[in-house]
């Protein structure tokens, strides 16, 4: 013990050259690196900053070059809503995006497992058949697409020509689906066959409880897409003002508030708002969907 206690305590070599050098470059890296990060997450919100402080700024005001509102007008997003046929046009916007999410979802996960699942003749010819689906641009097939709605089915003037396809599935949503799928291990499958599972009951109880983020990711672009579609509304519902949607119906309210940038901007946070929330509460589901659909091809 005496020894011990004598013994001088061993004292910590200070870092060499070389150690600081690398200190002060791991140091350097994580500056820039995070500075790039604080640059980029910049880049993106302050046009939404900017989007919601003028929201909040009086008439006067928003036709200033003032930044900050010298009062918080709250009252715009109320004047927002008593805009005639704005409710409308979030019901109609909700309805479209709920309804054909889910038709998509629905119709799109049978397809999807056929082709990564099953082993049938013309198997490789039905997948290039769903990628050369993707590669079409809408554009190509909306003139016979709106004589068979419009003059075949009388449908214009509402969303139907755009819900009831998601009914037979999206050629997007069933190849990501499909990516997502081959990265299930085929023993898990094998599995409840033995159980005495059918191919339906084995979709149902092994293979959706493990495609939640897949499907997750499905629905999200879905929703994304039909939130926004701006094209399709134009398309069939433009003549039936009851029928538009948010996307459609914010170019109307822009033209009739063209001097009124803080009504405008208001409508424009009610739009984006949905979406941004939904986002929000299942990036992370979104984000291993994604994600997870490129690990086995």
């Amino acid at each position: 013990m005496t020894q011990l206690l004598d013994k001088p305590a061993e004292l910590k070599a200070p870092p060499s050259p070389a150690q600081r050098t690398a200190h002060r470059r791991a140091f350097l890296e994580w500056v820039a690196i995070h500075s790039l990060g604080i640059a980029a997450a910049l880049f993106f919100t302050l046009p939404f900053v900017f989007i919601v402080l003028t929201s909040l700024m009086s008439d006067s005001q928003a036709l200033s070059r003032d930044l900050i509102p010298h009062t918080w007008e709250w009252d715009n997003y109320r004047r927002v809503f008593d805009t005639p046929g704005f409710l409308t046009w979030w019901r109609n916007t909700l309805f479209y995006a709920v309804v054909g999410t889910a038709l998509t979802v629905v119709s799109s996960i049978p397809v999807a497992y056929a082709l990564a699942k099953f082993r049938f003749r013309g198997r490789n010819l039905a997948l290039m058949l769903v990628i050369s689906m993707m590669m079409l641009p809408p554009q190509v097939i909306i003139i016979p697409m709106y004589l068979f709605w419009a003059k075949q089915l009388d449908l214009s003037g509402t969303l139907w020509p755009l819900i009831i396809p998601m009914a037979f599935g999206d050629a997007f949503s069933i190849f990501l689906l499909r990516q997502f799928l081959t990265t299930i291990p085929d023993e898990y499958l094998d599995a409840a066959k033995v159980d005495g599972c059918g191919d339906l009951r084995t979709l149902l109880k092994v293979v959706l409880p493990m495609a939640k983020p897949g499907i997750a990711a499905v629905a999200l672009f879905q929703f994304f897409y039909a939130w926004n579609d701006y094209f399709g509304p134009q398309i069939y519902a433009s003549e039936n003002q009851g029928a538009w949607t948010l996307s459609y119906g914010l170019e109307s309210f822009k033209g009739a508030h063209h001097t009124d940038w803080n009504l405008t901007m208001a409508a424009t946070v009610l739009v984006m708002a949905p979406v941004i929330l939904v986002f929000f509460f299942a990036q992370k589901a979104f984000v291993e969907g994604v994600t997870l659909t490129g690990v086995k091809g």
